[in-house]
């Protein structure tokens, strides 16, 4: 019982209720073609509807003819003009964890020099730490079982620690989001650390952030007991907080930001928003889902080495005989990606040698195997045409399986590397849009019903 002094609600009181509920509403999808809505904001041919302008990223996927017939082509991710490929290839060229100088193209636009970099990292590292008395007021004595709740609550309690909440200039706005870019990891640890304490009845530890440290290492560093990681696991942790770290402003968790923004809330408000936006299935957490969806393939395929085999159990998938009779195949489709995700591709060239080095190289076979086959079968069982590809969720999932980190923390870890997105979303929304965000919706309720007073009314229920 939630609340021990209040009688909860019955099965047979909600049930009435649902009733209740659904013997006067009802919308048929239909009218919403027939009145040109744009459903999702998506238009008719599912790209989604221009609700703005941006200098930060660009998601390529496809280019339009003449004609407004979509042509599909390999996918781009670009940061600031720079294609993510290219930042992909310097880091590891060079070796280099290059999250921070992501973060700071994101924000300013610019590549830092080597001085004005090292200082930035030096910044961020000396903002790890949270406010005296935060992990034990905010974290400990607060728990949640979902940690993405539990940093949104966070980022929301951080208001209470800033005497400048709600100054809306650039100044103040850049100073909330470095804070925040740097807090968020030691938040989302600690809050995954209580809430293997307090609901699984595991060790309470708290490691304090060490100096000199990247991002990636921060992370491994203070979520581990023993502190220890090994240089290669660092570096694809880095990689897959870079290729996360922002896509757009269309998608769904930075749109939400920039909706909140533009009402000229605080910077608290807004990037809890995207938080919890993120949290969604249908957004951030499908990358747990694609993990269970391949420890399904793994324990009902006899022979996961057999194409055959595997193409015939996503056959049974998409007929919602299978899996979670969704009939849907998770990691499989993107809404402007078409031929290629760049992200999936760079995750799955610079994860397989671990894979394989900690046991992992059968799943990461299947996950390739899904990459292959899953768009033959849809076509197959649709009968449609339209390209569709492997996105990021299909091999990010097996990135932090492959580091030991749990799957609690897949979509968090996510939210940790797209902040550095929605900080600069926000900030350009705030400094340049200066609109409020307020799409209409068409009534098609009712009209000219009558108020029957209370004592006039029929009973419905005994």
């Amino acid at each position: 019982m939630l609340y021990p002094d209040i009688p909860e609600l019955s099965k047979q009181q909600l049930s009435e209720l649902c009733e209740e509920f659904r013997r006067h509403n009802f919308i048929n999808p239909e009218i919403s073609e027939k009145l040109g809505v744009k459903r999702g904001l998506r238009n008719a041919d599912g790209t989604g509807v221009l609700a703005g302008l941006t200098n930060i990223c660009d998601v390529v996927g496809y280019h339009k003819d003449e004609n407004g017939s979509i042509i599909p082509e390999d996918g781009k991710l670009i940061y600031r003009g720079i294609d993510l490929n290219d930042i992909v290839n310097e880091a590891i060229r060079n070796d280099r964890f290059m999250f921070e100088e992501v973060v700071w193209l994101l924000l300013f636009g610019s590549l830092p020099d080597e001085k004005a970099l090292r200082h930035f990292a030096n910044l961020i590292e000396n903002h790890r730490e949270l406010p005296e008395g935060f992990a034990e007021s905010m974290i400990i004595a607060a728990p949640s079982p979902n940690i993405m709740n539990k940093m949104a609550r966070s980022v929301l309690a951080m208001y209470s620690y800033d005497p400048d909440a709600e100054d809306p200039t650039l100044e103040n706005i850049l100073r909330q989001s470095i804070n925040l870019i740097a807090e968020l990891p030691t938040m989302m640890v600690y809050a995954y650390i209580t809430k293997l304490h307090v609901y699984e009845h595991g060790p309470l530890y708290f490691h304090y952030p060490v100096k000199g440290l990247s991002t990636a290492e921060h992370i491994l560093s203070i979520y581990r007991m023993d502190q220890k990681y090994t240089h290669e696991e660092a570096r694809l942790l880095d990689l897959c907080l870079i290729v996360h770290a922002d896509h757009g402003g269309g998608n769904n968790s930075t749109f939400a930001d920039r909706v909140l923004s533009s009402t000229g809330t605080d910077t608290y408000s807004a990037i809890a928003s995207s938080i919890l936006a993120l949290k969604g299935p249908k957004h951030g957490g499908a990358n747990l889902k694609v993990m269970r969806q391949l420890d399904d393939i793994m324990a009902n395929v006899e022979d996961i080495h057999d194409e055959n085999q595997i193409r015939e159990y996503l056959r049974k998938i998409i007929r919602k005989e299978a899996g979670d009779h969704s009939g849907l195949i998770y990691g499989i489709g993107h809404a402007v990606y078409t031929k290629s995700d760049p992200r999936a591709q760079i995750l799955k060239q610079q994860e397989k040698a671990l894979a394989y080095e900690k046991g992992y190289g059968d799943q990461y076979e299947v996950l390739c195997a899904i990459e292959r086959l899953a768009p033959v079968v849809f076509a197959e069982e649709k009968g449609q045409t339209k390209n569709v590809c492997a996105n990021v969720d299909l091999f990010s999932g097996l990135v932090y399986r492959i580091l030991g980190i749990s799957e609690d923390l897949f979509t968090p870890i996510f939210a940790i590397a797209r902040v550095a997105g929605w900080c600069a979303h926000r900030i350009e929304e705030v400094e340049f849009a200066n609109r409020i965000i307020r799409p209409a919706y068409r009534y098609i309720g009712e009209e000219n019903k009558q108020y029957i007073p209370l004592s006039k009314r029929e009973t419905s229920h005994d």
